[in-house]
């Protein structure tokens, strides 16, 4: 048996991506060169971009630093004050409160009606001034059955007086019994208590007759009103006014515990330390007075104590309620260096001011290194740095420079302004930074 092998018939290769057509290279050749301009396009017109960008910033940058130079050629105006050596005072400060050396709350000690009253409410009445009355017709009724009452009483006393002496001379001529003249005796004794408690009652209607008459229990200003003429009033229960004593006046303020001991040190010396009273602001001098006491103990839940201070008060500029600004003077300093303290400056450098030195026309700012003692509200007191006399700048400073050119004005209405530079061509230093 013979076997046949079989083939199978092969099939022509077929290419997958087509029979191969010369025409279609050149096509695939011209598509890449185009994507190439394309991105040689962008990438250009992006680096434009980029150019103007940083060329605009390049000219910006140029316009102020030329802006920048010339104003800095360009003189600064300032405000200045001079050093001045002179005392000054050492100084605590507290906020107060103004309270009235006495105040008086006025009550009646009688009932009765009130009639019109004596006074003008806010007017200043003097001690023992009549300012209200209550009615007096029922106080002076019960006076007079007080006083009717003693006739009476005196009356019986002399008449038993009298039945005593009798009966005396005939218990002495033993014609009585005993016990009849110890009788007509008690009677006097108890006829004798009688008018001394008609006198006691008498007394006691004659106060209240004079209670009537509300007078004024110290010098002061009468407030307002609280009760009208016509009310019933009830003694030691209705207020009727109340009177303040602003002449003197207190000032009650506080101060730490850490300040008390330099405080307590001089009041126990006997030394009188002054107190000056200013406004809100602290700037404007309301009235000086002195240190009276202070407080017998520190408030635990604070630290501080209270102290008193007293003042004439003779202008009436402080009244009562009002919140002031105590400075409680320590010691006074002769021949202090003293700017105001808006021309203190700090830095790295430490602490500074601006001097501007006048030479000819021309005026210029520079830095000067400052010790500082001690500041007192607007003023602080320097230990070294500058001389008396030599002008500091107390505003504008924010915007000088060392060597800067500066248009000068005394910190004072009437004062003129310092000499004025001529403009400067060349570029001052750089200011270095505080």
């Amino acid at each position: 048996m013979s076997t046949e092998s079989v083939h199978e018939p092969r099939l022509p290769a077929v290419d997958p991506i087509g029979p191969f057509d010369p025409s279609r290279q050149p096509r695939a050749r011209k598509g890449s060169w185009v994507r190439i301009l394309v991105y040689v396009v962008l990438i250009g017109g992006l680096g434009f971009v980029v150019w103007r960008i940083h060329r605009n910033q390049q000219l910006s940058a140029q316009n102020s630093a030329d802006q920048a130079a010339q104003l800095a050629s360009q003189p600064i105006p300032v405000q200045v004050a001079p050093a001045e050596q002179k005392p000054m005072p050492i100084y605590l400060t507290a906020l107060g409160t103004v309270t009235p050396y006495m105040s008086v709350t006025v009550k009646a000690r009688v009932s009765g009606e009130l009639e019109p009253v004596k006074f003008t409410e806010g007017q200043q009445v003097h001690q023992g001034e009549t300012i209200m009355v209550i009615d007096p017709k029922p106080y002076q009724a019960a006076l007079d059955q007080a006083k009717g009452n003693l006739l009476h009483d005196e009356a019986l006393l002399k008449n038993a007086q009298a039945e005593y002496a009798r009966y005396k001379s005939l218990f002495d001529a033993g014609v009585t019994s005993k016990e009849t003249l110890d009788a007509d005796e008690a009677a006097q004794g108890q006829y004798q208590g009688a008018i001394a408690a008609d006198k006691a009652a008498i007394e006691t209607a004659q106060l209240q007759l004079e209670w009537c008459t509300i007078q004024s229990p110290i010098d002061g200003r009468i407030g307002l009103r609280l009760v009208d003429p016509g009310n019933i009033i009830t003694a030691n229960t209705t207020n009727l006014v109340i009177i303040n004593q602003f002449q003197p006046i207190a000032v009650y303020f506080t101060l730490p515990e850490n300040e008390l001991p330099q405080v307590l040190h001089k009041l126990a010396g006997d030394k009188r330390l002054l107190a000056d009273a200013f406004d809100r602001s602290d700037q404007v001098k309301l009235a000086g007075g002195y240190l009276l006491t202070g407080d017998n103990q520190i408030d635990t839940t604070t630290g501080t104590e209270k102290l008193k201070a007293v003042f004439d008060n003779r202008d009436q500029s402080l009244f009562p309620n009002q919140f002031v600004n105590i400075h409680l003077v320590l010691e006074d300093r002769p021949g202090a260096l003293v700017v105001p303290s808006a021309a203190i400056q700090s830095g790295i450098q430490g602490t500074f001011v601006w001097v501007v030195d006048s030479s000819g026309n021309s005026a210029t700012a520079r830095i000067q290194p400052v010790k500082v003692a001690l500041s007192e509200g607007a003023n602080t007191i320097l230990e070294t740095g500058i001389r008396p006399g030599q002008n500091v700048v107390v505003d504008g400073a924010d915007r000088l420079r060392p060597g800067q050119a500066v248009i000068a004005t005394v910190a004072h209405p009437t004062a003129a302004p310092l000499p004025t530079p001529a403009p400067q061509s060349t570029q001052t230093p750089s200011r270095p930074q505080p």
